[in-house]
């Protein structure tokens, strides 16, 4: 197996983000038998031409912000609508593969929910791919559970994705940018440098830390910025990963479809 991001190969397991593994300890790649059975296949668009993954495990990075004061802030915005503070930070929800999606319209329960642009890294065997997406999730429901408020909604993703190994170089000039469409109304919503959350590395240590590994097959939402404004959705949601140096961007953009609260 190729080692992702130095490009070499390596014997079984020994993935780059995985440097502290003990001899004899399980080979990460030795994947639990249920991931290997719910595979998700999605394809997205490489370099121009069209690729299949398969994804077998999906995760969810919270609370990821480099400064702890922007840390705080986007905690003491989530505590203003009765979410709990988290039990550590960085934390990794662990949701199914199968939330993720593509498309450009989305069902959702009632009118609650909204989303979060945020960078994604996806691991395949060849090599670790960075896109953008949303984690979309119950506001209301979030003030209950976060996990499970999250694995109510599915996780839009950008089609296009790009090889992290292009981007390592210049990794802290990347932006993140998202636009609501509220009422009729388009707006900004978050903006701001990937050098906000932590550095892809670093959070893959603490993910390893955590006792899991970015395993091929494995997708990764990263953490997000603090919203201009109040936290809310709308019926359309814009998200941008922007390369400066190459100027060149990852877009997706998708409608929010509220299906009826029975009772």
């Amino acid at each position: 197996m190729k080692n992702l991001l130095r490009r070499t190969t390596d014997c079984k397991g020994n993935l780059p983000w995985d440097g502290s593994r003990r001899a004899g300890a399980p080979s990460p790649c030795k994947m639990a038998g249920r991931e290997r059975e719910a595979r998700h296949s999605m394809e997205f668009l490489v370099e121009g031409a069209p690729r299949r993954i398969e994804i077998a495990s999906l995760v969810i990075a919270g609370w990821t912000g480099r400064d702890k004061a922007a840390v705080e802030k986007h905690i003491a915005e989530l505590a203003a609508i009765g979410v709990r503070r988290p039990r550590a930070v960085p934390c990794f929800y662990r949701l199914g593969a199968n939330l993720l999606t593509t498309a450009r319209e989305v069902e959702v329960v009632g009118e609650d929910s909204s989303g979060e642009v945020e960078f994604v890294l996806v691991a395949a065997p060849d090599a670790m791919y960075v896109g953008v997406g949303s984690d979309h999730t119950d506001r209301k429901v979030e003030a209950y559970g976060v996990t499970v408020s999250k694995q109510m909604c599915p996780k839009p993703v950008g089609r296009e994705l790009w090889r992290f190994a292009e981007l390592e170089g210049h990794w802290d000039r990347l932006v993140l940018r998202s636009h609501v469409t509220r009422q009729g109304r388009r707006r900004l919503y978050q903006e701001g440098a990937v050098s906000g959350m932590l550095a892809p590395r670093d959070l893959l240590a603490r993910l390893a830390g955590s006792g899991a590994k970015l395993s091929p097959g494995t997708a990764m939402f990263c953490g997000t910025l603090a919203v201009q404004g109040e936290i809310g959705g709308g019926e359309r949601f814009e998200i941008e990963l922007h390369d400066p140096l190459n100027n060149r961007s990852l877009r997706h953009e998708y409608a929010t479809r509220s299906l009826a609260i029975a009772d």
